[in-house]
This record gives C-alpha cells, structure tokens and sequence, in this order.
C-alpha cells in the first residue's frame, strides 16, 4: 500500500470528522439537539466528544508522514516548519475568536486551532526528538503526570468543574475575563494546562502512522491498528473508575480511550478503502479532507456573522432577529418541526460546505500552511 492510497484513508477520516464536526456544531436551535449530537455535561463521553480528539489523533498521524523526508529525526529545518505551523495556526484561531467585535479586553485566548497548534507543536518535537521506545516512556509521563497534577492540585474534588487545578491555573494566567464561560463559570475545555495531555493524543496518532508505515501487508497493518486500539479502549475504560473520561479536563483516560476508538476507525477505513477497494461512497468525505483548515476557519466565520452582524426585521415589530435564527424559525422548523428541523439545518450545512470544498477540489486549490 503506498503513500498516497494510505494518505487517502487518513483524508477520508478527517473529512468524516469534519463533517461531524459541522454537524454538532451548527443546529438550527441549541435547545433542539438530538442527545448524541451534545457533549456529555461533564464525565463520559457521547459520539460528539469524539469529534476533537479524532482532529489531534489524525495530526499525530499526519506528522509522521509529514515528516518522512526530515527522516523523522529533529532538525533545523524541521523545527522551523514545526514553529512556523504552531504559531499560524494559534494565530488563526486568536482571530477568530476576535471575530467580528475585536474585543481585546474580553476575548477568549485558547481555543480548539490553539490547542491544536499547542499539541502538534510539542507533539511533533517530542516525536521528532525520540525512538518509539522512549517516545512511549514520555507518552507514559505526560499522562500519569497530569493524572498527578489533577490528583494532587485540588484538596476537595479534584475533577470537578469548580475545583479542579486546570481552571486554577488558568484563572491565574489567562485572566477570569478571557476565559470560556460555557459553563456557567470561567473553565476553558481548551486551556493551557489540559493541552499536556492532549499532546498525547498526538503522539499515540504519531505512533500509529508508524505502525501503518513500517508494515508491507495490508492485512498485517488493520490487524496491528485493531489490537492496539482495542487494548487502548479497554485500558481507557478501566482508566475511568479512578479516573473519569472527561473531554473538558481531557483526562489522561479521556485520551487513551478516544485514541483508541480513532485506531479502530482508522483500521475500518484502510479495510474498506485499501483492501476491500470500496472507495466511491468516500469522495466527499476525501473533498472534505483535504481542506481542514479552510474549511474550519470558514464555517466559524460564517457561522459568526449570520449570528451576530446579519440581522432580519421581525413582521411587525421593531425588532431585530439574526439571519441563524431567521432562517431556523422561517425555514427548518416548519418543515420538520423543532428538533427534526434543527438537525436538518445542520445536514443543510454540511452539504453546502462540502460544495465549497468540491470546488477547491475539482480546481486543485488546497490551501495549506
């Protein structure tokens, strides 16, 4: 299997969890949300709560692939594209959390690119820096450490939402004012001190790319990724009773089970796509895929200023409603009522994101950094 029908797999995942991603993301009411398609309040984890660490899974994997003509070894040049990636993709994320206000006294300072360019930036040095052996040893300290700082960092109840040390450290650093209030209280689900375990995530994603690149047979590689991620969603799931799964603290549980279920995903994929050859019915997830980063920035945007800078005359009144709102309460809802309706909304969505994707597609624009 070579690189590119392999890359191929690896596409058609991100594309899937991009358009999950849209479609958690975007209902036409958020008080009309099928349960799977909501985050769990805080210990557990829905299908939604897949969403992020199957994005930082598939970094990791991309890294090593990234990073084959640098031999996967550090270096000048290879630190350079790392630093470069780390900072725009931060500061990408930092503008759009400034969009479409510019409130630099009150604007949230982490944010789901920011961890991401935290967790493949650490990530990628640290993959860069080891041998599988030790590589796995760090995996190891970064999350039985963080285990350790949860544990230790609280003197009541350390994983809960008001006393737990992530919020602490952040409050500290970051400031109450840019914080995420989500919650009901300051606690940033992306903050700085829970974004060391996420850089596990990436280095198990790290590790798999290996595995599927090192093996000649196919059959070999879904075995390997089918008993690695199996055993991490065991060790996950025995990881809870003492340390709950939790995507806000992104618990050290958290990461080895959701990284599990991506291996296992991956696998069915590189089965059906690679072995089976059953590839069709993937294109628009692959059209997807193969712009992440355009197609994330985009739909927040869009999202933001339908929400906030677009607003409709309310029939008879002096009042204003957003164009979002507008069009869930004149469109969706008649036409399949609240819930079925707001679901609808975010179907319509992603097949209107994924013709912007396949035009830049068909026209060969893939827009990367």
């Amino acid at each position: 299997m070579n690189t590119s029908k392999r890359l191929i797999s690896l596409d058609v995942l991100r594309g899937i969890t991009i358009s999950f991603m849209i479609l958690v993301n975007t209902p036409g009411s958020w008080a009309y949300v099928y349960a799977p398609l909501r985050h769990a309040e805080w210990n557990g984890c829905t299908p939604t709560d897949l969403v992020f660490p199957f994005f930082l899974f598939i970094v990791g994997v991309s890294v090593w692939f990234s990073f084959e003509k640098y031999q996967i070894k550090i270096s000048k040049s290879a630190l350079f594209k790392i630093l470069k990636r780390t900072i725009i993709i931060f500061l990408v994320g930092f503008t759009l959390n400034l969009f479409p206000f510019f409130d630099f006294e009150k604007v949230r300072i982490m944010g789901v690119l920011q961890r991401i360019a935290l967790a493949y930036g650490i990530g990628s040095v640290l993959c860069l820096s080891f041998k599988r052996d030790k590589l796995i040893i760090a995996l190891g300290v970064i999350l039985l450490g963080y285990w350790a700082l949860l544990y230790f960092g609280s003197e009541s109840d350390p994983y809960s939402l008001k006393e737990n040390i992530v919020r602490k450290f952040d409050l500290f650093l970051l400031g109450e004012k840019h914080i995420y209030k989500g919650f009901g209280i300051p606690f940033d689900p992306e903050g700085l001190l829970s974004s060391i375990p996420a850089v596990g995530t990436v280095i198990i994603g790290f590790l798999v790319g290996q595995t599927i690149s090192i093996e000649n047979s196919i059959l070999l590689k879904i075995r390997k990724l089918l008993f690695y991620g199996t055993l991490l969603v065991i060790l996950g799931a025995i990881w809870n009773y003492a340390l709950p799964i939790n995507k806000a603290l992104w618990t050290s549980s958290y990461v080895i089970y959701t990284a599990g279920l991506g291996t296992l995903f991956l696998a069915f994929l590189i089965y059906i796509i690679d072995f089976k050859e059953h590839n069709k019915w993937a294109n628009p997830f692959i059209h997807f895929g193969t712009n992440p980063l355009f197609i994330f920035v985009f739909s927040g945007v869009y999202v933001k200023t339908i929400s906030y800078l677009i607003k409709i005359p309310v029939p008879n009144s002096e009042n204003k409603i957003s164009a979002y709102k507008y069009m869930f309460d004149s469109i969706f809802s008649p036409l399949a009522g609240n819930l079925n309706g707001s679901l609808l909304f975010a179907l319509t969505h992603i097949v209107a994101f994924w013709f912007i994707c396949f035009q830049l597609y068909k026209n060969k624009i893939f827009i990367k950094i």
